[in-house]
């Protein structure tokens, strides 16, 4: 069964998600991007930030190495990154696995 998420358009679905692991200095969090579809089937796309496992509201942060890394993790998430206009995306694509 999918998890159910509340979003400002009403009730929506978690469809696929994808985790990019971040560092600075000691500190540990990660960037989720979520691709939810609500209950009329339209695409949803969340960014948030997450600390200790719990997603948070609030700016989201991206150095350049960050946004490769997403950019790969969008091979493992077919519907997001079609969603995100990165359609045909295999993991790897850009000679790294």
């Amino acid at each position: 069964m999918r998890a159910k998420t509340a979003t400002p358009w009403g009730p929506a679905t978690l469809v696929e998600e994808l985790t990019v692991q971040q560092r600075s200095g000691d500190r540990r969090f990660a960037s989720v991007v979520q691709l939810l579809e609500g209950a009329k089937g339209e695409r949803l796309v969340r960014f948030a930030y997450s600390t200790g496992g719990t997603a948070r509201r609030g700016p989201v942060t991206l150095r350049a190495r960050d946004v490769q890394r997403l950019v790969e993790g969008l091979g493992r998430c077919p519907q997001l990154a079609e969603t995100l206009g990165f359609a045909g995306m295999k993991e790897g694509a850009n000679g790294k696995t």
